[in-house]
């Protein structure tokens, strides 16, 4: 098979290589372009990380595409039902990190809460001063958590041991947490949470989940964390929710319009590609993201050594599987 792998670190590469010996293999650092997809047009199999767009412009270039793997929880980078018309099989990493971005959740909180992002910041400054440091006590303070799967659940238990007052949102609420957290209306954890975290995937549904109505809702000095998909925040309702101090600060792992952050100095090398409403997102990400209210780390959560071992792990058995005829951990059309 002629396999093609896309974001791929040198430790990745050595591994992939002794795995897969006796199959032709290409290895990129970068993600898959159409500046770089001329080189793997005979491809048969794809590994990809989330900054890989997969769409029909992609797809119509490679004519033997059979298979393609995510390293990666999340699969909204894939066009799916492009995919299923022309019978690509796609799989993707689950269950990864579940503990790992439950931790990365609370290391945001506790960096809001207790000052530590502004506080490092005047320390390599030499400024040992305290004032406009002052934090507050997690415990006591109602967490409200959206989506109670593998991860939130990991978030409402780590909530219980703060001694948190934690209420959840989800369609589906698993009975054996019912002792860590109170499931109610996603109203009433917007009026009453003093921080939100949000652990939903990204799909139709939930796109723009956290808009301007709801955040009009939301209790005024509140917190938000979002360690889920970029896009189930709107950026420019998060901004009017900072402009107008309803938020008192955010905590961010993903934004909407991450990847322009990333291909900046692209998109401004290559003005053609630089249309107005990438402007637009580009200037509402740089001015959250130059705001001391907001902690931003660059879609990290998950970035653990026990994390990625077993996501390169589950890569190579899914790629595995493929060969031998049989797909694993394959992915369904978002809804």
């Amino acid at each position: 098979m002629k396999i093609a792998f896309f974001e791929i670190q040198n430790w990745e590469r050595d591994i992939l290589s002794k795995v897969f010996r006796g199959q032709e293999l290409m290895f990129f650092t970068t993600p898959l372009n159409e500046f770089n997809i001329d080189k793997i047009r005979e491809a048969d199999a794809l590994s990809i990380f989330i900054y890989s767009k997969i769409d029909k412009k992609i797809l119509d270039k490679l004519p033997n595409l059979k298979y393609i793997t995510t390293r990666s929880m999340g699969f909204d980078h894939i066009d799916l039902e492009e995919c299923k018309s022309r019978k690509i099989k796609v799989s993707n990493a689950p269950h990864y990190g579940d503990n790992s971005v439950a931790e990365h959740t609370f290391g945001l909180i506790l960096s809001l809460s207790r000052n530590i992002h502004k506080a490092l910041i005047r320390t390599l400054d030499k400024n040992y001063k305290i004032e406009g440091l002052k934090g507050f006590d997690l415990k006591g303070k109602t967490l409200g958590v959206v989506g109670t799967g593998r991860i939130g659940s990991h978030v409402v238990k780590i909530a219980s041991a703060f001694e948190m007052n934690v209420l959840a949102v989800d369609h589906n609420p698993r009975r054996e947490l019912r002792k860590y957290c109170k499931f109610v209306s996603m109203n009433e954890l917007l009026r009453k949470s003093d921080i939100i975290t949000l652990h939903v995937p990204f799909c139709k549904d939930n796109f723009h989940l956290i808009n301007k109505v709801a955040l009009s809702k939301v209790k005024k000095g509140a917190l938000l964390v979002n360690t889920s998909r970029g896009p189930v925040v709107d950026t420019k309702a998060l901004l009017w929710a900072l402009e107008n101090n309803i938020l008192l600060g955010v905590g961010l792992d993903v934004l909407e319009g991450e990847e322009l952050i990333k291909e900046e100095k692209e998109l401004l090398h290559d003005l053609k590609k630089l249309n107005l409403e990438k402007m637009r997102q580009l200037a509402i990400d740089h001015r959250i993201l130059h705001d001391e209210r907001v902690v931003f780390t660059p879609h990290i959560a998950f970035y653990t050594e026990e994390a990625v071992q077993k996501i390169l792990g589950t890569t190579i058995e899914n790629i595995k599987a493929f060969m031998k005829g049989r797909a694993i951990n394959t992915v369904q059309c978002l809804t």
